[in-house]
């Protein structure tokens, strides 16, 4: 294994924690200001998030070790490059809505994370079909996720 291999693996682990501890910082469901909102009729109830969020941390540590480890050299620096942006936009997403609760913006960067975030799954699926089977549930809340954002912001107009 190569010095390089190794660290883009650290790496891949390193974007994970950040995501789940650059996103848990700012979300809070129990908040006044969140309470008060009008939900979407489609929104999950609240156990729903603990368990997705749970697997997908992990599928995404999963499949960026594996792809550090066993893809082709391109591969990694494009899944890498674009699961780091990805995770800007959705931690970008978390303090937009829950700080200063501006919801077409964060609707719009949760969107963007969305619709980048085939690409890493695209990558997972040319290097191994399992590893792009881990992600599809993750690309499936982060869709479900972004029409939730719009739905919050048509529910406050």
């Amino acid at each position: 294994m190569t010095a390089w291999r190794v660290a883009a693996a650290v790496a891949a682990i390193g974007l994970v924690v950040a995501y789940a501890v650059g996103s848990g910082r700012w979300v809070s469901t129990g908040s006044t200001w969140y309470q008060s909102l009008d939900q979407p009729a489609w929104q999950p109830p609240p156990a729903v998030f603990g368990l997705a969020w749970t697997y997908n941390f992990l599928a995404l540590a999963v499949v960026g070790v594996a792809i550090a480890l066993v893809g082709s050299g391109p591969r990694v620096a494009v899944f890498l490059g674009v699961l780091a942006v990805t995770i800007a936009l959705a931690i970008a997403w978390a303090y937009l809505f829950y700080v200063p609760h501006s919801l077409v913006p964060s609707a719009v960067a949760l969107t963007a994370c969305a619709l980048l975030t085939f690409v890493p799954l695209a990558v997972a699926f040319q290097e191994r079909s399992w590893l792009g089977i881990l992600l599809v549930p993750y690309q499936l809340w982060l869709l479900v996720a972004a029409s939730l954002a719009w739905g919050y912001v048509a529910l406050a107009r």
